[in-house]
């Protein structure tokens, strides 16, 4: 069975985005997309809420146009290309991506069948309230969480009225910009 795995940016004090909705706060350079993309290219499927989906669908095909992109940005590029893609939306009823999945009705269900048929494990990208759902449900596998060192006061929390929650730490790792890498495990029970 493949692992679900949740891959997020938070604020300090635990948002992932702010009042608005801004993710200008988060810092991400060459050695933090290594980091992340070590993950990311063990993974086959990747599930995205709504906005996230549009993120994604405005930046890394046009990647793969522009022969400027570096060596690690091409390759992620053709990593998004290739990868099964998952939208989680109650409002959309189609996607303009015909090659994309919709889930829009029995989240928990629709989760537990894709990583029961799965070959490779998924990750949800960013997608604060997809996250939040899907950790209610009890279904992520893994954390792969970027602690950027920032106060946001306010905004879109990644975890919020969830049940306790045992994780093991599976490592941590620091950037020179103040964000610190964490991945966890879910802890399994004894």
């Amino acid at each position: 069975m493949a692992k679900l795995i949740a891959l997020m940016h938070l604020s300090f004090d635990g948002f992932a985005a702010g009042p608005n909705g801004e993710m200008d706060w988060i810092s991400f350079d060459e050695k933090i997309f290594e980091h992340v993309s070590k993950y990311i290219f063990q993974v086959g499927t990747g599930i995205y809420g709504p906005k996230t989906f549009q993120m994604m669908e405005s930046y890394w095909p046009g990647v793969l146009k522009d022969p400027e992109s570096g060596e690690l940005a091409g390759k992620h590029a053709r990593w998004y290309a290739s990868a099964k893609k998952i939208v989680c939306s109650r409002a959309l009823k189609h996607l303009e991506n015909k090659e994309a999945g919709l889930i829009n009705s029995n989240l928990e269900e629709e989760i537990k069948k894709l990583k029961q048929q799965s070959e490779k494990d998924l990750m949800v990208f960013g997608s604060p309230g997809l996250t939040q759902s899907l950790a209610r449900y009890d279904l992520f596998d893994e954390y792969v969480i970027n602690v950027n060192p920032v106060l946001l006061g306010g905004g879109m929390r990644m975890f919020e009225d969830l049940a306790r929650t045992k994780l093991d730490l599976v490592s941590a790792t620091t950037f020179s910009s103040g964000v610190v890498g964490f991945h966890y495990t879910k802890k399994l029970p004894i």
